[in-house]
């Protein structure tokens, strides 16, 4: 239901959220390598979510991408409207013009109850409990590097018993 724009712009989101606590700018380039996303693309979804407000960013050598005051107080619902547009979740799964209540497509009222319950879940849920989530290890970006991101300066990330 949401675009492949719409997934990088949070993932990207919560990639910066995640490294927030490092206090320093996170390129494009950590981005698209940690995420496995395109650079053009992730390069245009971050630039609209500044022009949003929703993220922040600073040009030059020791520019990137940071957070805002306000990000992870952001409803996942701004950054869905902010790339998919606000009428996702009144559009037509099929794509009907003309579809409605009174005049339903063959999957509207099948599809009506989900799309409400997303809707309802993405205006209820912030950036914060998405990396709360990320960080207490019930969820995760991308398979595997979890880990990673949330490994700190001199921690090898293992896990296992001391030597």
């Amino acid at each position: 239901m949401l675009s492949k724009s719409c997934g990088y712009a949070i993932r990207g989101i919560l990639y910066l959220a995640l490294k927030h606590s490092e206090r320093r700018k996170i390129g494009i380039q950590e981005l698209v390598a940690e995420l496995r996303v395109p650079p053009h693309f992730m390069g245009k979804i971050m630039q609209d979510l500044v022009r949003r407000d929703i993220i922040s960013s600073i040009k030059g050598p020791n520019g990137g991408f940071s957070l805002n005051d306000n990000t992870l107080n952001t409803p996942m619902m701004t950054i869905v409207e902010a790339i998919d547009g606000p009428a996702l979740f009144r559009r037509c799964v099929l794509n009907l013009p003309d579809c409605s209540g009174k005049n339903p497509c063959p999957l509207h009222h099948e599809v009506t109850g989900f799309r409400d319950y997303l809707a309802h879940t993405l205006r209820m849920r912030t950036v914060q409990d998405l990396v709360t989530s990320v960080e207490r290890g019930h969820t995760m970006l991308r398979p595997g590097s979890v880990e990673a991101f949330l490994t700190k300066p001199g921690d090898d990330g293992g896990g296992g018993p001391e030597k």
